[in-house]
């Protein structure tokens, strides 16, 4: 049988904001959605089923690690990503771009040969090329792949942008032409150009000459404000095609995904909700709370009595306290658990406001607060 071909279709707009449904051969994704990261192979605490049961439909995987450890081969004997973490739901994979951004004391920059690099494990030399990167996704046997893309630090050097956007304007096209046809797949190019309208306007109309099943717009997420990030998302809202799915990379806190879906964006993905889960920071319908301060260990009261969903609300504060001064791990994957499922309610409530044509008084609401 025919695989399902990738498609995305939209149920709704109120403003910019808008529900639709991404149809992938693993399964439908209601978005906005947001996309826990499973880094090396597993989201940090947590498990696949657990993290099915938070209505978490697709996760993210990290093609620079992976690459790294234990290896795309180890992987791709075993049939793939899904089957070597046990995991059934899409998978969308980055394309190891960020790390030579984040990374970038260990690599240079090769137009033609890409990233060169060492491991920050063993210092093990490697060559990732937008060929390469996407040969590695492709034996990942991930849903949704990512164009080779370069991140630079946030920067007010135009010229420095430019060079930087040019370049990953010729690693989508060769990343593209590497993809090859792949109907049940889908490869997303990478919108760049820093802080800059004409150079991001630029880089999107560029980049739809080429030919996506989606757009992200990355190199944000970097060092710049809030107020800097929306104003790049302002300049592009009006430009980015309305038939495909628009993702916003490595955004956000709750803050930042509401002002983004206002925006018109579809796609997130963070490691906040783990990250700070496996530090001791909830996330609430009442805002934040720092769990380890000393003021929960006499708060016999739930994190959030109106929790139902695996009866995370049978753990109080105070024992979540303890077990965050003790060093338990049980801390960390509580946390992180009912983190990743404040995240997948407050989509759920997006999707519903946008449906009902309440969005903006439920921004209104809580933009200031979460």
């Amino acid at each position: 049988m025919a695989l399902k071909e990738f498609a995305f279709n939209i149920l709704k707009k109120d403003g910019y904001a808008r529900t639709g449904i991404i149809k992938t051969h693993r399964g439908d994704i209601q978005t906005p959605a947001f996309m826990p990261v499973g880094t090396q192979a597993t989201v940090k605490a947590c498990n696949i089923d657990d993290l099915k049961k938070t209505g978490s439909e697709i996760i993210l995987g990290n093609t620079y690690h992976l690459m790294i450890r234990p290896g795309i081969e180890r992987i791709k004997r075993i049939g793939g990503l899904h089957k070597f973490m046990n995991c059934n739901l899409p998978i969308l994979t980055d394309s190891g771009g960020f790390q030579v951004m984040s990374l970038s004391k260990l690599n240079k920059i090769d137009k033609e040969k890409g990233a060169i690099f060492n491991s920050h494990i063993d210092g093990k030399k490697f060559y990732l090329s937008p060929e390469e990167s996407i040969r590695i996704q492709l034996g990942l046997n991930s849903d949704i792949l990512m164009v080779m893309d370069e991140c630079p630090k946030k920067t007010y050097d135009y010229d420095l942008i430019k060079n930087s956007m040019n370049l990953s304007l010729h690693w989508a096209d060769r990343s593209k032409k590497s993809f090859g046809d792949n109907p049940h797949k889908a490869i997303f190019g990478i919108i760049q150009g820093g802080l800059f309208e004409d150079l991001r306007v630029k880089s999107l109309n560029e980049l739809e000459k080429i030919g996506f099943s989606g757009y992200a717009i990355g190199g944000l997420a970097v060092g710049e404000t809030q107020k800097e990030m929306f104003t790049v998302l302002d300049y592009i809202k009006d430009y980015l095609p309305s038939t495909k799915p628009h993702y916003l990379m490595g955004v956000g806190t709750p803050s930042d995904i509401l002002g983004a879906v206002k925006r018109g964006i579809d796609m997130f993905d963070c490691v906040l909700p783990t990250r700070s889960g496996r530090t001791g920071l909830a996330f609430t319908w009442k805002g934040r709370i720092n769990i380890k301060n000393n003021k929960y260990q006499n708060d016999d009261t739930p994190i959030d009595e109106n929790c139902s969903n695996f009866n995370l609300n049978k753990y109080s504060k105070n024992y979540l306290n303890h077990l965050f001064n003790t060093n338990e791990i049980l801390g960390s994957m509580l946390l992180t658990l009912h983190n990743i499922n404040f995240y997948q309610e407050l989509m759920t409530s997006i999707r519903f406001n946008i449906k009902n044509g309440t969005f903006n008084d439920f921004y209104d609401k809580y933009v200031n607060l979460l």
